[in-house]
């Protein structure tokens, strides 16, 4: 399998792996400068494949394997002590990272994911809504949302290509139970989407988790409430989080990057990956 990544690379210390959800890259690269600022750190950003019209391989077909090309992202850059951050769909990625294992990969944090199912609380499907309903179930001060948002974006089927229509597998949560990294779930109290009942169901799939729920925030955290998501991530590391607010020297780079990798047959095995730079 070759995927062609997107990435924006903000190049510091620390490293935080930051997976954006079915509104694309937008909904996280406002965020994305602030764990760069506030702890120095190294921060990727890859746009999924299929998304904002990136390319995509015919046999990228499931979030197992979307997960699998992110960690050999990180085998490929030399990376360890890595603290991966998802939203909504990349929560559900984040989660599948986790559960592979590897020693790149320190630590999880799942902002308002989807991908567990669970009695009594469905997971809204965001197909044929109206702006004002998308909108009303997505935030908690409708103010902070985009004006330029016109309802379900046109990444949707590039979504519902890895989730399928349910945006649900069956078997996550059960598998949850084997996730090897520590692991923060995070969720704004207002979303509507995914509602907290679940937030907390998916929590408790995951031995050693911990959950916070977030005041005054619906389902995107990284927008409407950045600095609380930041400081809800600051338990992974020491703690703390520098006070300095001191830019890098670098500029931000934003690349593709070919990964190419055998399919797996089993979450538990993944091929190692050359890669080249394209630009």
């Amino acid at each position: 399998m070759t995927s062609e990544l997107t990435l924006l690379d903000l190049d510091h210390t620390r490293t935080f792996l930051l997976l954006h959800g079915g509104g694309g890259v937008p909904t996280m690269a406002g965020f994305a400068h602030l764990p760069a600022e506030r702890a120095h750190a190294r921060v990727l950003l890859p746009t999924h494949p299929g998304f904002g019209g990136t390319p995509k391989p015919d046999d990228l077909t499931g979030v197992t394997g979307l997960a699998r090309t992110y960690v050999d992202l990180l085998d490929r850059l030399d990376l360890t002590g890595v603290t991966v951050i998802g939203n909504s769909f990349g929560g559900w990625v984040a989660a599948e990272i986790a559960l592979l294992g590897s020693p790149r990969v320190s630590s999880a944090v799942i902002a308002n994911g989807i991908g567990v199912e669970v009695d009594g609380h469905p997971i809204t499907d965001v197909r044929g809504l109206s702006p004002a309903e998308l909108r009303n179930l997505s935030w908690h001060d409708q103010s902070k949302a985009p004006q330029q948002a016109t309802g379900p974006g046109p990444d949707v089927q590039a979504l519902i290509g890895y989730t399928g229509p349910a945006m649900a597998d069956p078997t996550l949560a059960k598998r949850l139970g084997q996730t090897p990294v520590p692991v923060h779930v995070v969720w704004g109290e207002s979303d509507g989407l995914v509602s907290p009942e679940y937030g907390k169901a998916f929590a408790a799939a995951i031995p050693r988790s911990t959950f916070t729920l977030l005041p005054r925030t619906g389902h995107l955290p990284q927008v409407e409430s950045p600095e609380a998501l930041l400081d809800a991530c600051s338990q992974f590391g020491d703690g703390t989080w520098p006070g300095s607010r001191r830019r890098s020297s670098s500029p931000p780079r934003t690349s593709s990057m070919v990964i190419c990798s055998a399919a797996a047959e089993s979450p538990a095995r993944r091929a190692r990956t050359s890669a080249r730079w394209l630009v």
